[in-house]
Formats: structure tokens, C-alpha cells, sequence
């Protein structure tokens, strides 16, 4: 199984960071149900500016949380880099 990191971009502009097994289920959960997290449903839409996928749910987790660590400028690099 294939799990995925992201970053999605709040109407509010801010980031926000997860990890799934299926992206395209959970971006529509984070725009239009109720499972979407709390931070986004305040601030939808929300839209997908870069994804990684990897072999296992750890890896995914370990960058995940790399990810989260940096700051904001370090965040839009990625995103610019993957543009």
C-alpha cells in the first residue's frame, strides 16, 4: 500500500501538513465532510500544493513529521521546487 504526505494551502494561506493512504479521498474529506481535520474545516477550501508517496506508513510518518518541523519559508521552497 502506497501512503502519501502533503501540503495543502488554507484559504487563510496558511499550510497545513498530513499523511494517508488515499490522497484524493482524504482532500476531499479535508474540502467537503465532516472527517476533514479541524484546522482545515475553518478554513476551505483547501488546496493540494505537494505530495510524496512511500512504500510504508513509517517512512511516511518520519516525513511528516520533518516536514511539520521547518518553517514556513523552508515549506513554500518544497512546494516551489515540485511547481
Amino acid at each position: 500500500m502506497i501512503h502519501f504526505i502533503y501540503i495543502l494551502e488554507c484559504s487563510d494561506k496558511t499550510l497545513y501538513i498530513g499523511c494517508t493512504n488515499n490522497l484524493e479521498r482524504r482532500l476531499e474529506q479535508h474540502n467537503n465532510s465532516k472527517w476533514g481535520a479541524h484546522y482545515t474545516k475553518i478554513r476551505r477550501p483547501v488546496i493540494l500544493k505537494y505530495s510524496e508517496n512511500f512504500e510504508t506508513l513509517r517512512e511516511a510518518r518520519q516525513r511528516e513529521a520533518e516536514i511539520k518541523s521547518w518553517n514556513r519559508n523552508k515549506k513554500i521552497q518544497l512546494i516551489n521546487k515540485k511547481e
